[in-house]
């Protein structure tokens, strides 16, 4: 162990470590879950860094050596070096000022090492003076926030929900010239192409990018330049504007000043919005989920219109058993994320006064459902889409046996009789062809035109 020093007083800290007397006080101070803050965040961390010692160069507050060695291990946070020296839990100071000061002193005590000076001596780097210059952790970490969500969202769910979509195009192809019995209410219905049944997946999945398009778009503003309550004190007024400006060019996505700091650091709106447009994303999957378990069911007892890919056995006991197990996986998948929403929710009324307090669980919550979501989705696509098998002769039973193709019946005979049409022959167990020529209503040509179900699609 080695000695350091902050604004309360002397602390141990391990000799390896690369923070300082801070986090190792917020180390032994929540000793709470066990789970991080994400990797993600920590890097987006370095940026911001980076893009802040940029612009205090500019600014003429910071001399150039300082800058440059400060913006050199910015940038290796950002790489994703040093990663075991971020240890603060997840629920610690609202604030993430633990998180903050985390990184500060990393920063400060990995320039240290290369200026061949000792760790904890805060030469030629100082974590609170030059590090975190012109900010505050209230306006630091809702902008580190929402740059690591965006790019989360870009970089991660957006290419695993295009992989799906991609998939589901392919299975709306080969499957266009399938005609099957439709359902409704969990009931039969008119016919429907199984091709145009996954055309509406697909759908539903390219909606779901272009949500996430929209979540990006909540994020775009940032809250740096406000520093501790959003008046932007002990600031330089043009240093927002510079950051950002890097931030940009590092990222190539369009962030801008907050338009508000006040808003910008007192609420996280921004980010219930995401988790919402994140929970439509979870409803879109669950659905199809859901859908590709149900049609795939038996393999003899069921629906059995899909044959899913056998994964792994289905069952301890049961010989030969195969189990949706992909389709459930998602399912799981979408739970998980929707909680993790509804927590960024139930968060974002905890902005009291001029700070909201519940940073670090936000972000915990947000990319842990972009995580979970993203890698759901791709392996759906893989192991389940991919491998998808009609059974042809199943279709072709149901849709003979149906009975919801006297809908086409309405216009020769009317609603009425063609209701009872359907109810006899329900009855009886006999086929609407047979009732519909036994009661003399249709001639046979006309009835074999109007019950042909590849006309109702």
């Amino acid at each position: 162990m080695r000695k350091e020093t902050d604004s309360m007083g002397t602390m141990e800290v391990p000799d390896d470590a690369l923070f300082g007397a801070s986090t190792q006080r917020a180390v032994l101070n929540f000793l709470v879950s066990g789970h991080r803050m994400p990797p993600s965040f920590i890097r987006c961390c370095g940026l911001l860094k980076m893009a802040c010692a940029r612009a205090n160069l500019k600014l003429k507050r910071l001399d150039k050596d300082t800058a440059e060695i400060i913006e050199k291990v910015a940038l290796e946070v950002y790489e994703g070096q040093h990663a075991d020296h971020f240890p603060v839990d997840v629920f610690q100071t609202g604030s993430a000022t633990s998180t903050n000061m985390n990184v500060n002193e990393v920063i400060a005590n990995r320039c240290s090492q290369l200026a061949g000076q000792p760790i904890g001596s805060r030469i030629p780097v100082h974590p609170n003076d030059h590090c975190n210059l012109g900010q505050s952790s209230n306006d630091t970490m809702p902008t580190v926030l929402h740059v690591s969500v965006a790019l989360e969202l870009r970089d991660t769910l957006k290419p695993a929900l295009k992989l799906l979509e991609k998939s589901l195009n392919k299975e709306e192809q080969a499957f266009r010239g399938i005609v099957k019995i439709g359902r409704t209410h969990m009931m039969d219905a008119t016919p429907i192409r199984l091709g145009q049944v996954f055309s509406g997946y697909a759908a539903q999945i390219k909606k779901a990018h272009k949500r996430v398009d929209r979540a990006i778009a909540c994020l775009q503003e940032l809250a740096i330049g406000g520093t501790a309550v959003g008046t932007g004190i002990n600031g330089h007024p043009e240093f927002a504007s510079l950051v950002v400006e890097s931030l940009n060019e590092a990222t190539g996505l369009k962030f801008r000043e907050a338009d508000n700091h006040f808003e910008a650091q007192a609420a996280r709106d921004d980010c219930v919005e995401v988790a919402g447009l994140l929970q439509a994303i979870s409803a879109s999957l669950t659905k199809l989920a859901n859908d590709i378990r149900l049609l795939g069911s038996g393999p003899r007892c069921g629906l059995g219109e899909l044959q899913l890919p056998a994964t792994q056995p289905g069952s301890s006991i049961m010989p030969g058993k195969v189990n949706p197990v992909m389709s459930e996986m998602l399912v799981q998948a979408c739970l998980y994320a929707n909680g993790q929403c509804q927590t960024v929710a139930n968060c974002g009324r905890d902005g009291h006064f001029e700070l909201n307090v519940t940073i670090p669980l936000i972000a915990y919550a947000l990319h842990e459902s972009i995580r979970v979501l993203a890698n759901g989705a791709s392996l759906f696509a893989e192991r389940c889409i991919d491998g998808l098998e009609v059974h042809e002769a199943q279709i072709e039973k149901y849709l003979k046996e149906s009975l919801m193709l006297v809908t086409a019946l309405n216009p020769h005979i009317g609603y009425d009789k063609a209701a009872h049409v359907a109810k006899r022959a329900f009855a009886e167990g006999r086929t609407l062809r047979e009732i519909v020529l036994e009661e003399k209503l249709l001639p046979a040509k006309a009835l074999d035109k109007a019950l042909d179900p590849k006309k109702m699609v």
